[in-house]
């Protein structure tokens, strides 16, 4: 009789401290409608309100001059100019972030924490800085800069030095994704795998890639959104050159300070589309890998 007054004293203890957990943990509803009421204030002030804005100068003056605004020729070079960075950046980040993230996950070595303060560098320098190293090292009194004169090859003020200053800045977002995933995934399903015979090549496709395959979009989805707004890195090396060097940030940043406001908006309104294609995308990632995280979990 004792045990079981004991038992219940136990379990009406553990209740009641509990629910006054719940208690201390519960705000009250003052509290919450303020929090809510702040943050969406900031949202809607900060990040809707110029969103639309983007969008009321660029149709200011109508559809045609909108129109005309993105097909004019220093436009479309710049158009052409940024995707073709984004097209070389972020496949070559692809391949090394990949490949950073499989030696940092699956292999002890020497120096692997030095290698990952690497990656993270362009997250600690500023773009200008990264921009002006190019320039150090191309430019015509750089480093290499003798060199590159003799043999007519360009790199600063020309796309080479664009697309270069694009990697810099965006190749920690595919190895960064990848890195934390596989380092708590572990390394047995690989081992198994060959083990059982799977080349080098098969565990790769067969079962690697499949575990990380929504953290791998989630990184490229992030590179090309940094690809294609990058401003202070691109800048410093292209020399803005109208109708060459130009990107699209950088066309914008022209335009208005030439007062062609609603041409200046209307290249903008892309890039702001950009941003929302890539939230999309982003959330629809997201949702995914938490879709099959909690399918994983109930198997």
């Amino acid at each position: 009789m004792a045990g079981a007054a004991a038992s219940l004293a136990g379990r009406l203890s553990v209740s009641t401290t509990h629910f006054e957990d719940r208690l201390a943990t519960r705000d009250s509803s003052l509290v919450k409608a303020l929090i809510l009421g702040i943050s969406l204030t900031f949202f809607a002030l900060f990040i809707v309100l110029p969103l639309i804005l983007v969008f009321v100068e660029a149709f200011r003056k109508g559809w045609e001059t909108y129109i005309a605004s993105l097909t004019d020729p220093d436009a479309i070079s710049a158009i052409k100019l940024t995707l073709l960075a984004a097209a070389i950046a972020v496949p070559l980040n692809l391949i090394f972030g990949i490949s950073a993230a499989w030696a940092i996950a699956r292999f002890e070595f020497r120096g692997k924490q030095f290698l990952i303060t690497l990656i993270d560098l362009p997250f600690s320098v500023s773009p200008v800085v990264a921009g002006l190293i190019y320039v150090l090292l191309f430019g015509a009194h750089g480093w290499f800069g003798s060199w590159l004169q003799a043999n007519d090859i360009k790199i600063i003020f020309a796309v080479p030095g664009i697309v270069l200053a694009t990697i810099f800045v965006t190749f920690p977002f595919v190895a960064r994704e990848l890195i934390p995933l596989m380092q708590s995934q572990g390394r047995e399903e690989e081992e198994a795998a060959i083990i059982l015979g799977a080349s080098g090549l098969q565990t790769f496709w067969r079962v690697t890639l499949p575990n990380v395959k929504w953290a791998l979009l989630y990184g490229v989805i992030l590179c090309n959104a940094r690809a294609m707004g990058e401003f202070g890195a691109v800048s410093v090396v292209s020399g803005h050159i109208r109708g060459e060097t130009n990107t699209m940030p950088l066309h914008v940043e022209i335009l208005y300070n030439e007062y062609q406001f609603a041409a200046a908006f209307a290249v903008a309104s892309l890039l702001a589309l950009l941003a929302l294609v890539t939230l999309i995308l982003k959330t629809y990632v997201e949702w995914q890998a938490e879709r099959n995280a909690a399918v994983e979990n109930d198997q």
